[in-house]
């Protein structure tokens, strides 16, 4: 399956049923959007399925607020259960793409 394809398909989600915010690293807040959990972790390659579980398990656990540290902390740690690979493959993404530093 092609790189579009697969984020074509991740992008088929339910709407988010919690009106939850996420707290953005400056301090701005934005509503949560599962689908932007699903795409990231399916351009690290995991597949579509675990990306959704992850966006879910993210989900369930936001209750008001949530910052992007935690989303982050929980997906990381889900990838690391899942298969270490995914883990160190979106860190490089991180430090590649998103010119983050670890």
């Amino acid at each position: 399956m092609t790189e579009e394809k697969r984020i074509a398909e991740a992008k088929k989600v339910a709407a988010p049923v919690v009106k939850a915010q996420v707290i953005k690293r400056d301090g701005r807040t934005e509503e949560f959007i599962p689908e932007k959990i699903i795409v990231s972790i399916v351009k690290v390659g995991a597949p579509v399925d675990l990306a959704r579980q992850i966006a879910k398990d993210i989900q369930s656990k936001v209750k008001d607020k949530i910052s992007t540290a935690e989303i982050r902390r929980i997906v990381l740690e889900d990838l690391r259960k899942s298969r270490p690979l995914f883990e160190q493959e979106w860190l490089i993404y991180e430090r590649v793409v998103k010119k983050k530093k670890q």
